[in-house]
């Protein structure tokens, strides 16, 4: 099979289960949750503070270090169940070299967690923007700026998609994919920061937050090599993993 028809396959195995239906729906709950905070919300002294400059709404809005963390689970299930479901097996079968069909499912979870990081950034952004004035403030983010804001949380969903898929290469168990996951991504890292402060600047969330332009700590340059460096390493040990075992 030819590599476009394996990316496509990848594709459609992914688009044709309710599983993106499902972390669409997280997306929209995550949105209505930043609308209420800008609705409701009020700093410690009653006001709204924390959406008065350009700044504050970007924050609010930079999705990156959420989007990495939603793809991240996305890809570990999408990976693993296939092990679960015994559905890897005609893949291989179709492609009998393994790295080909591998490189070939990672390519489709990257995009599909790219696509994820986007569409949240992008309800967010929306939501901020509907729900700023209806506070009586003005929408300050200049284009520039949200424009960062979506490129940064397209490029930690698809780190993000991939550090997942590697990991569910590697457990083979969604479950244990998941966990494994959450652990990386959520749990590991201020433990890590604990431990040793100088960590804090490569933490996946902060690295994100560089990239949407809200930290400034690392350059930009090295935040994005590091980003994906956290996506690529895992993706790269599960395909390792993928060729050196028996397929079930």
């Amino acid at each position: 099979m030819t590599w476009p028809r394996l990316v496509r396959a990848e594709i459609r195995k992914l688009s044709t289960t309710k599983m993106p239906w499902g972390f669409l729906i997280i997306l929209v709950i995550i949105s209505a949750t930043t609308a209420t905070a800008v609705i409701v919300g009020e700093d410690m002294d009653g006001t709204k503070g924390f959406i008065a400059t350009a700044a504050d709404q970007q924050s609010l809005m930079a999705f990156g270090a959420n989007a990495m963390m939603i793809a991240g689970l996305f890809g570990a299930i999408a990976v693993a169940r296939e092990y679960g479901h015994g559905t890897v097996v005609p893949t291989f079968l179709a492609a009998p070299r393994r790295h080909r069909a591998v490189l070939a499912q990672y390519t489709a979870i990257a995009l599909a967690g790219g696509l994820l990081g986007l569409v949240g950034a992008t309800l967010s952004a929306v939501v901020v923007a509907i729900s700023v004035p209806i506070v009586d403030y003005d929408f300050l983010v200049s284009a520039a700026d949200l424009t960062q804001v979506l490129a940064a949380s397209t490029f930690a969903g698809a780190a993000g998609a991939l550090l997942g898929a590697g990991l569910g290469a590697v457990v083979r168990n969604t479950g244990g994919a998941v966990t494994a996951a959450v652990l990386l991504l959520i749990i590991v890292p201020p433990i890590v920061v604990q431990l040793a402060s100088q960590a804090a600047d490569w933490v996946p969330s902060v690295l994100a937050n560089v990239l949407s332009g809200v930290a400034e700590q690392p350059d930009l340059l090295s935040a994005l090599a590091a980003l994906a460096a956290w996506g690529l390493i895992p993706a790269a040990i599960g395909l390792v993993a993928v060729q050196r075992r028996d397929v079930v």
